[in-house]
């Protein structure tokens, strides 16, 4: 009996010793482990400077941002975003000429339908003045005209309601001959129609009032209204004309929009920013007293916003549902690709609502199933404020990278809308002679300049141009955005580290942490380790870039498979018609995009857990079978045993 015993031990023995070598072999191929030094307390005092080929370049790279930043400084002009320009080249509500005028007003918007696609690179060559307010009624000279004659109108009355050029005094001719060359010279516009102000322009607010968008429009008497060409102008030809004059502008609206918040609001950002580091600050020095209160109370806080959340977009879903609510602004629909328009659409708020839903649903039961990690992750925070009370300097260390932060965002935000803004004016003559043939219209509109007399008020500006070297700095710039915001976020990372090192390696604490901790861990990444972090923050800024031109594309060309799988299109077009039928359908193609991804997540979700239930419940003995799939038991190495005793049956189940 105690011989069994003793060679029971040995061989358990000799069955570590077999598994210890076993491991240090499996570890040799991952590189030697450190060995005991019983002198090491902590990060070395001799070391020498670490990649400095890339320290340089990374010097390189700055002075290169720095360069791109002063020429967008010293030919941007932001305010070319912010307010619209006429044909002379003025900026409305900014120049001198048009202080009083903000509103940026078209003549004939059917000759930015007449050139399509082409308008986005050409601009709608249609003249535009500066207004003081946008036009509330209806004119059409060839009705004046009329009236004058029948006696009902006098001359003074048709030269008031007429709207010109910048110079053009329609009072001085006294012919209705001249007056007729006015308008043919698009000196004055032959028409208008009421409008309303949609990003300072003034744009037509009559299409939710028609009940026939193909008919002719007509004045409040009857008189149809006419181009410039005596085409009749209809609903249709509008909302056409409109939609590609929002092509025109999308590309800068939203910076257009972000730039004039940022000037009206400046100091509320800077003032917001200081309170979200002041409560962060707080936060932490309370986590080092009242850890476990303050990860729960975060918790139930958040659960406690979700609900809310929840509440409010389906009551906000019920009452526009109530109302009958089909839309909030009588402005062409390309006008409403923005925030302001989607959240009056119960559609919007019936998506929050479902997808609100879901994350708390998902995040619940993460909760509920990591209630063990979360105390583990208590006791971590514990004892991090404990290293934080011996190194009390760490607590107010992250207000340097914070501030590096939010100065590296201003200056690259700054700088982009300058870059921005840095294309020069294109002058082209209007096409006094232009017939309605599209190719023509298109050639006829060549480059001039509005210093040459011999054409006088025939060169227009159309759009700023010249902006061939725009996009490659702004690409440069936001590489060096990514690439300076993770080389600053790589420095406040090593510096802790160094820190804590120092804490963790003390033997004796506090008797054996350094002096000043937190000063020599940030003296060591600056004096031997720029060059590392540059490396560092250099692969994962690539790959940064990387991942935006993938999702770049992937956003572009998802669709197009099915344009071509229906209607057997080239690529290129069945990517443009899939585009353009995304955004005609906007909101369905969001909600349903972002339904349908929750639906199929909440599905691999349910029989990741099913596995999982299954695999914890049963160990594939005949008693407690697996429940799952053969290919799943394949991929998992899991298998069903047979039970010994059960006897095998023949064919017929009798032998």
């Amino acid at each position: 009996m105690g011989k069994s015993k003793v060679e029971d031990e040995k061989s358990a023995q000799s069955k570590d010793e077999k598994g210890s070598s076993d491991d240090k072999e499996d570890t040799k191929k991952y590189g030697e482990p450190r060995k005991h030094d019983p002198n090491f307390n902590g990060p070395i005092k001799k070391r020498s400077c670490t990649d400095i080929i890339c320290c340089l370049l990374f010097m390189f790279f700055l002075a290169g941002m720095v360069a791109c930043s002063a020429i967008g400084y010293a030919r941007g002009d932001p305010y070319k975003l912010l307010y619209p320009t006429d044909t002379s080249g003025r900026i409305c509500g900014y120049d001198a000429a048009v202080k009083s005028k903000p509103y940026l007003m078209f003549f004939d918007l059917l000759d930015c339908a007449k050139l399509g696609t082409a308008v986005i690179y050409t601009g709608c060559p249609t003249p535009q003045v500066c207004v003081s307010s946008c036009t509330t009624s209806y004119y059409v000279w060839a009705e004046t005209v009329a009236k004058e004659g029948a006696g009902t109108k006098t001359a003074s009355d048709r030269t008031t309601d007429m709207l010109c050029k910048e110079g053009v005094d329609p009072t001085t001719p006294s012919t209705a001959n001249i007056y007729s060359d006015l308008i043919s010279t698009e000196q004055c516009a032959s028409y208008y129609v009421p409008t309303t102000q949609v990003v300072g322009r003034c744009i037509p607010s009559i299409f939710l009032q028609l009940t026939d968008w193909a008919a002719q429009l007509a004045t409040t008497d009857g008189t149809g209204l006419v181009d410039s060409y005596g085409n009749n102008v209809t609903g249709n030809g509008l909302n056409d004309a409109s939609y590609w004059i929002a092509k025109f502008m999308s590309a800068s609206e939203i910076v257009e929009l972000v730039f004039k918040d940022i000037i009206s609001s400046w100091y509320l950002l800077l003032v917001f920013l200081g309170i979200a580091m002041v409560g962060c600050f707080l936060w932490i020095i309370l986590l080092r007293f009242i850890a476990g209160i303050m990860v729960w109370l975060t918790i139930v806080l958040v659960l406690g916003c979700l609900g809310f959340a929840i509440y409010y977009s389906y009551s906000t879903y019920y009452d526009l549902k109530n109302q009958n609510i089909t839309a909030t602004w009588q402005v062409s629909e390309a006008f409403a690709l923005n925030f302001s328009y989607y959240l009056g659409l119960k559609e919007t708020w019936l998506a929050f609502g479902c997808t609100l839903s879901t994350f708390t649903t998902i995040f619940l039961l993460i909760l509920i199933f990591l209630l063990p990690r979360i105390k583990i992750a208590i006791e971590l925070i514990k004892e991090g404020s404990r290293a934080i009370g011996n190194m009390i300097f760490t607590l107010f260390w992250p207000i340097i990278p914070f501030v590096l932060q939010a100065v590296l965002i201003g200056y690259m935000g700054i700088s982009a809308v300058y870059i921005a803004s840095m294309g020069d004016s294109s002058y082209y003559t209007n096409g006094t002679n232009t017939t309605q043939d599209t190719i023509n219209y298109y050639l006829e509109r060549i480059p001039c300049s509005p210093n040459d007399t011999t054409l006088g008020s025939y060169c227009d500006f159309v759009k700023y141009g010249g902006t061939e070297y725009i996009i490659p700095m702004q690409v440069f710039m936001l590489f060096m955005f990514f690439w300076a915001m993770n080389f600053i976020v790589a420095l406040g990372q090593m510096v802790l580290a160094g820190s804590f090192a120092s804490y963790y390696w003390a033997f004796d604490k506090p008797k054996d942490i350094p002096a000043f901790p937190l000063t020599a861990s940030l003296y060591r990444s600056l004096r031997y380790h720029l060059g590392s972090l540059a490396f560092g923050a250099l692969i994962i800024a690539i790959i940064q870039m990387i991942r935006v031109v993938l999702e770049y594309i992937d956003y572009k060309l998802k669709d197009s498979k099915n344009v071509i799988a229906v209607y057997g299109k080239n690529f290129c077009t069945a990517a443009k018609d899939a585009f353009f039928l995304i955004i005609r359908n906007v909101v369905r193609a969001v909600v349903l995009d972002k339904i349908t991804d929750y639906v199929l997540f909440l599905s691999k979700l349910l029989v990741t857990a099913g596995v999982v239930e299954d695999l914890e419940m049963n160990d594939g003995s005949p008693e407690k079978p697996y429940f799952m799939s053969k290919g799943l038991m394949k991929i998992l190495g899991k298998k069903n045993t047979k039970d010994p005793n059960e006897k095998k049956k023949g064919c017929c189940g009798c032998c």
